[in-house]
């Protein structure tokens, strides 16, 4: 036998061999990915969604959607029962006139226990930013008894100027309905009650003063 024909056979199956393990190296290679990334599941109760952006919340405010009428100053220390039919007489002319430029409902009356708050609405019935004020122990009178509209509710207030002179005005809001008014007038009542006794807690107020008394100025229409 030749030994040229063996030592060529003999190369060949080396190479043979050779491209077998350089063939499962490469597949190896192509088949290696990277390690994929640890998953971790939360419970739902257990996830907090977070933003770059700041939600805005849109404030939802307590109260009476109202008619403002406007305002209208009125003389007189001793506030009576029907003191405020002519002012709201006055402010009620005013309305009817411009009644097709008013919107129904143009407020939000809220009543709290030491100040009253009128949130004045847009066009799509929101509260803007502009809200007018009333101290509770500043108002002098109230009712929702009106022979113009049994809708109506009013207030005498105190208002206290730059110069420290002060004016009486008299208030007015249109409510939905005649009860509605009432509410009102109600909760007005029990506003007052509250900045009252604590104003005589406080002794702001002499301690022989009766909520009573103090409250003859305030009216509450329960017809």
């Amino acid at each position: 036998m030749c030994p040229i024909p063996l030592r060529s056979g003999r190369c060949l199956l080396i190479l043979a061999h050779f491209q077998t393990m350089l063939k499962t190296k490469l597949n190896v290679l192509t088949l290696r990915k990277e390690p994929l990334p640890t998953v971790i599941f939360h419970e739902p109760e257990a996830i907090e969604l977070c933003t770059t952006t700041p939600l805005m919340k849109t404030r939802v405010h307590a109260g009476c959607k109202v008619t403002y009428l406007g305002k209208v100053s009125t003389t007189g220390m001793q506030f009576l029962s029907g003191c405020t039919e002519k002012p709201v007489i006055e402010l009620w002319k005013k309305h009817t006139l411009a009644r097709e430029d008013v919107f129904p409902a143009n407020a939000l009356l809220e009543i709290r226990p030491f100040q009253v708050w009128l949130h004045h609405l847009d066009l799509k019935g929101e509260a803007t930013v502009h809200m007018d004020t009333f101290q509770v122990a500043r108002i002098a009178y109230c009712t929702a008894d009106h022979n113009v509209s049994p809708n109506i509710f009013a207030w005498v207030y105190r208002e206290i100027n730059d110069d420290l002179s002060y004016q009486m005005d008299c208030h007015a809001v249109e409510c939905e309905s005649k009860l509605e008014a009432k509410k009102l007038a109600h909760a007005m009542m029990e506003a007052f009650k509250k900045t009252f006794h604590s104003m005589k807690s406080d002794g702001r107020i002499h301690r022989n003063s009766s909520s009573e008394e103090m409250s003859q100025e305030l009216e509450s229409d329960d017809g």
